[in-house]
């Protein structure tokens, strides 16, 4: 009788942890995409918000210096491409999210083929570098840091053949390298480009992050370094976790960015928010731009940084910029 007891008794402690591992497993798939991917949802270019005192000078810095071509001037906020499908916007910090006191916690990563060139260039017009070009033998990668005109870093880097970066290197060989278009302003030497980006974002908890970009976002995750991990957001445009720890910066409660998803529908990415409660937004309504040029919505991701959701329309304003969003509507 005691041996059909205890028996009894297993058979009911088995039981109750399979009925709480599978209600854990609800609750995690609810928090996920619900077999989603970005693709579902339509994330057309990967985006970036920086934030400025002076930015007529920024402005200047990264069409003149760095070659960018800018697709949309909107006076307090300009935008610039910087590969086929990512961008940057420029923001007076007078009239934007954040100050430009704020803590600069992200880092740019500019991918190009053609690192030895740049470095030439850069060091040329005495631009203020952080750390120098310094190539290695067999490393996954190489690159070089610079400071633009208020102190975000900019990071020019090559991706190379390695085991690390098997998954990565065929999608960056699909990317042309956008090259700065002719004009007389324009002083980067012909033929110079970038062919993707990485915005390198800094976290306490990486393995907590990485959940989150996969489960809540959706992202697929390309490559691990061990203390930072990479995910595709666009074609060309790459989000890049790092433990902050060792990377370039520490974690910060306040940070001077936005990161920006540009996307195709709006309304279906605010809904899954809302829904499944994803993240914290900063407003539960969507944000119309004046004039329509575009809508908008804004949360924050578990350490703080603000996620940034964004659809453009067609205004005088975003002829070019609607143009490289949409080529299929040539």
């Amino acid at each position: 009788m005691k041996y059909i007891n205890l028996q009894i008794g297993l058979f009911i402690l088995i039981l109750t942890i399979i009925l709480a591992s599978c209600t854990m497993e609800n609750t995690k798939n609810f928090e996920k995409m619900e077999g989603k991917t970005m693709s579902d949802f339509g994330i057309r270019a990967s985006n970036l918000f920086l934030y400025y005192k002076d930015l007529d000078r920024a402005a200047d810095f990264y069409s003149k210096t760095l070659g960018l071509e800018m697709v949309a001037d909107y006076e307090m906020a300009k935008i610039f491409r910087m590969s086929v499908y990512s961008y940057v916007i420029l923001v007076d910090a007078t009239k934007g999210m954040h100050t430009a006191e704020e803590p600069k916690t992200v880092a740019l990563a500019l991918l190009t083929d053609q690192l030895d060139e740049w470095y030439s260039y850069l060091k040329e017009k005495n631009v203020n570098i952080k750390y120098d070009y310094k190539p290695q033998e067999g490393s996954p990668h190489d690159g070089f840091v610079i400071y633009d005109t208020e102190g975000y870093l900019l990071e020019f880097e090559r991706f190379n053949k390695h085991p690390e970066n098997k998954k990565f290197i065929p999608l960056l060989d699909q990317n042309s390298t956008l090259k700065a278009p002719p004009n007389e302003e324009n002083i980067v030497p012909e033929g110079l480009g970038f062919k993707s980006t990485i915005t390198w974002l800094y976290y306490k908890d990486l393995e907590a992050m990485q959940e989150f970009f996969e489960g809540v976002l959706g992202l697929e995750f390309i490559v691990d370094q061990g203390w930072t991990k990479i995910y595709q957001v666009s074609k060309s445009g790459f989000i890049g976790l790092v433990d902050e720890k060792k990377g370039m910066h520490s974690f910060t409660q306040k940070k001077a960015v936005n990161v920006s998803f540009i996307v195709d529908d709006l309304e279906a990415w605010f809904e899954y928010v809302k829904k499944n409660k994803a993240f914290e937004l900063r407003s539960d309504q969507l944000e119309i731009g004046p004039e329509m040029k575009y809508k908008a919505f804004v949360g924050y991701d578990p350490e703080g940084y603000y996620l940034e959701f964004d659809k453009f329309y067609p205004h005088d304003d975003n002829a070019l910029l609607i143009n490289y969003l949409h080529p299929e509507l040539d």
